[in-house]
């Protein structure tokens, strides 16, 4: 495990160009693979998460091409054709986001497939996607205490079922979604909150009819068409950098050629809501379905806020480094409705409160969130990523705002790679004021 120490930040004003977005690389190279003819993905990831859902597509006999600079080739046969049973266990490493949505995709084809990966990806779950999957018709088993590793036995002619999550979870619905592409008839999927709609763009870029009505989704069965599509930048890993310079009165940051899908927005609201000052100048849409463009924001003095419900679900990735910034903030932020975030890559609400408590800050786990009572001057601490992206990534920006002269460290600061490989490394620069 390796240990990253971080100085205070001296200034803050930069340009940050951030990798492609991790959400959307995923669906496109599974797109890609289902549809019939060549397919072409630009700007993908470079994040460790995408890189397992090229193995595992390899390793599914799906011809993957890699050109450099996060340019992918794929040629794909068809919903029911483009998969074959793989030699091995698939390795999908810490990406949920890989073991749910594959799971979908295999449920549609005549293929046994088990998916497995690291400890941490071993302890969340995932009944919750293997439960409407075996409503469809597919063989789906999991390990004791509905864990990883998941076997998955698919058939060509699933059922379409009407399914309400109770949770609301982006990767159970594309789940659902990818796999009504081989049912019968439409598929519906309700949730109880809005969650990212990157898959039902991406389904309709593909040429097929997916209809929206309030929270619930329905899509048709087909055959995707070939595509060519530049993914935007990442606003998750944008969202460290706006951040940090959100914390301070002065400091600036521009991030160009960002995502902006509502549902992945919410952290622009909470730093607003929270006073800093955010202009979002949009861009031509992404493959005509995604919308993006340039992001820039500049600090000032800060307040407490209030964080639930729709908005908890559209900013769930970025709660570890608002919470952090709350420690910046005069008064008491509330997170609420973050359960879901005991069930991550780890238990981030114990993480996030541990690290806040070893930096001097006051915070409270609550039922289903946290509070963090601010302003608070942070001091060096060690801090621990529990092998946690978001928490390696969150405690980069802490250590940042720390008091004059206070180094941290990060242990286990290679778990940024999962999302951003070089994070540390743009933090740095961003942080001495040269940028």
């Amino acid at each position: 495990m390796s240990e990253r120490r971080v100085d205070p930040a001296v200034r803050v004003d930069a340009v940050v160009t951030v990798p492609g977005d991790k959400s959307l690389s995923h669906r496109a190279l599974l797109l890609g693979a289902l549809a019939r003819g060549r397919s072409y993905a630009g700007n993908c990831s470079p994040a460790a998460d995408v890189e397992s859902t090229i193995r595992c597509l390899r390793d599914c006999g799906v011809w993957v091409r890699s050109f450099g600079r996060g340019r992918i080739v794929l040629d794909g046969s068809g919903p029911r054709e483009s998969l074959r049973s793989p030699a091995a266990a698939l390795e999908c490493g810490n990406s949920g986001t890989t073991m749910r949505l594959l799971a979908g995709v295999l449920a549609g084809h005549d293929t046994v497939a088990t998916l497995d990966g690291d400890s941490s990806l071993r302890r969340r779950p995932m009944e919750r996607v293997a439960e409407p999957l075996r409503a469809m018709g597919a063989d789906v088993m999991t390990s004791a205490g509905g864990t990883a590793p998941l076997r998955v036995g698919g058939r060509r002619d699933l059922r379409a079922i009407d399914w309400t999550t109770p949770v609301a979870s982006a990767q159970v619905k594309s789940a659902i979604l990818l796999a009504a592409l081989s049912a019968s008839e439409p598929t519906s999927v309700t949730e109880p909150h809005a969650t990212r709609d990157h898959t039902e763009r991406l389904l309709r870029m593909c040429g097929l009819a997916v209809r929206t009505e309030g929270l619930r989704v329905t899509v048709e069965p087909g055959c995707p068409e070939p595509f060519g599509f530049r993914v935007p930048g990442d606003m998750s890993s944008a969202a460290y950098f706006l951040a940090l310079a959100a914390a301070r009165t002065g400091w600036h940051v521009r991030c160009p050629g960002v995502g902006l899908n509502p549902g992945r927005t919410g952290v622009i609201d909470v730093l607003r809501a929270m006073g800093a000052t955010v202009d979002v100048i949009e861009g031509e849409m992404a493959g005509g379905v995604e919308p993006q463009g340039d992001v820039e924001l500049r600090g000032g003095a800060l307040r407490a806020t209030t964080v639930a419900g729709g908005l908890t679900v559209r900013c769930i990735d970025e709660i570890p480094v608002l919470c952090v910034l709350a420690t910046q903030a005069e008064g008491t932020t509330e997170i609420r409705d973050a359960g879901d975030l005991r069930t991550k890559e780890s238990d981030r609400l114990a993480g996030i409160a541990g690290g806040l408590r070893a930096l001097g800050a006051q915070c409270e786990v609550t039922a289903g969130g946290i509070s963090i009572t601010g302003p608070s001057l942070l001091q060096a601490a060690s801090l621990d990523s529990l092998g946690d992206h978001r928490l390696a990534m969150a405690w980069g920006v802490a250590a940042s705002l720390a008091g004059p002269g206070a180094t941290s460290t990060v242990g286990g600061a290679e778990a940024a790679a999962v999302s951003f490989p070089g994070y540390f490394d743009e933090l740095a620069r961003v942080s001495s004021g040269s940028a």
